[in-house]
């Protein structure tokens, strides 16, 4: 039988003895993307200079490309643009939502949030003041935390440490239901599992394109809105490039037509042509077929672990269809234990206190790589290899 990642695998630059389990917190470089970056720099930049905006398009890429990334997350054409970092994505789209519902004063999300969008969040809450709060609970309690008296429902659809996989239809349709808006933060999505924005009647979704879409370090993020509301919300962020004729140079801001508004700054194009790049590996690809392969990966390694590794917890749903493409295990040394993991080759990552966390990407990871991955972590457990003054000193990135 035909392996339809095959020729994927062959797209991506994995260092020799190497098996990458962290695609979950950086994507490995695809092959093609140094060409196309040394061609957008040296026959772009390079000799077109500041021409390159008309001549080679810059000025379209944030669009173009949102349009590429659109596909993977079920949006429509052009309503999604790129460009900034994910934080500045998330308060553009929170205080988008505020507006929409200017009669509430909370926001709710869930402990399983990534940090930066509570900070985002408290940052933006704090200086509206007006009694706005930020109502944070646990994740199986979001549903029943959703009322009259929120304004938006700001959630991660796949929780950063352990993989726990919210139900993105069901919550907007509850948050509706009472007259909330509903905002996604697709990091742990995008290029991961099958999302449907459109179908979820999602009003709002930000990601980052340096996980799962191996954009590289910084990769810049994207925002979503729901063509219902394109026209209609008024950026809190009212950047030049979002203006409706930039090139006017008008002193009153007049916001772009759609999801152009959201524009911040000048668009980096020398990281999007690798993101550009990077999104080739997805035009033969389907979401299904991904989620698929994911699954049928990540429950080979749980049973390889549990087998080998007694000392490892599962700290991700049991059930496959409860976790998106990542696997946790609790281990009371799991920084040192992933440390003793990566000087053997194998990657992965650690989130405090005690999680010890891979991603599975079929785009380049195989069964046997799996396989090989859960003999070396039964080595070092049994061994207690992790047990040295070296695996125990913490680096600055976990």
């Amino acid at each position: 039988m035909t392996d339809p990642f095959a020729s994927t695998r062959r797209m991506f630059h994995i260092p020799d003895g190497v098996i990458y389990l962290d695609g979950n917190s950086l994507g490995p470089l695809p092959k093609a993307a140094s060409a196309r970056v040394a061609k957008t720099i040296e026959a772009e930049w390079g000799e077109m200079l500041i021409k390159g905006w008309n001549l080679a398009g810059w000025m379209d890429w944030p669009t173009r490309i949102g349009d590429r990334i659109g596909r993977l997350i079920g949006a429509a054409p052009g309503s999604v643009v790129m460009g900034d970092t994910l934080s500045i994505k998330v308060y553009q789209a929170l205080a988008s939502a505020l507006e929409l519902n200017p009669d509430r004063r909370v926001v709710l999300s869930d402990n399983g949030n990534f940090p930066t969008d509570l900070y985002m969040a408290q940052g933006l809450l704090t200086s509206l003041g007006k009694g706005y709060e930020l109502k944070v609970v646990d994740p199986e309690d979001v549903e029943g935390s959703i009322d009259e008296t929120v304004a938006a429902m700001m959630i991660t659809e796949v929780d950063y440490r352990t993989g726990r996989l919210h139900d993105m239809k069901r919550l907007t349709q509850k948050a509706h239901s009472v007259g909330a808006i509903a905002i996604w933060d697709l990091a742990h999505s995008a290029g991961a599992i099958p999302v449907d924005l459109t179908g979820s009647d999602a009003d709002f979704a930000v990601g980052c394109t340096y996980k799962y879409l191996n954009g590289g370090p910084g990769a810049p993020a994207f925002i979503y809105v729901a063509p219902k509301h394109a026209d209609a919300v008024r950026p809190a962020l009212s950047g030049w490039i979002g203006h409706e004729s930039p090139f006017a140079f008008d002193l009153d801001y007049r916001p772009a037509k759609g999801v152009e508004r959201m524009r911040v700054g000048t668009p980096p194009i020398v990281a999007l042509a690798a993101l550009d790049a990077a999104l080739d590996a997805w035009d033969g690809v389907t979401m299904e077929a991904v989620r698929t392969r994911s699954i049928g990966l990540s429950e080979r390694f749980i049973r390889e672990v549990e087998a080998r590794c007694p000392e490892l917890e599962l700290a991700s749903p049991r059930d496959p269809q409860a976790r998106g493409s990542q696997v946790s295990f609790r281990f009371h040394e799991g920084y040192a234990g992933m440390q003793a993991l990566i000087a053997k080759g194998v990657i992965g990552d650690f989130r405090a206190p005690d999680i010890m966390r891979f991603g599975f990407t079929p785009l380049y990871l195989s069964e046997d790589d799996v396989v090989r991955a859960a003999e070396i972590l039964g080595e070092i457990m049994r061994d207690r290899l992790w047990d040295t003054p070296e695996h125990k000193t913490r680096s600055k990135v976990t």
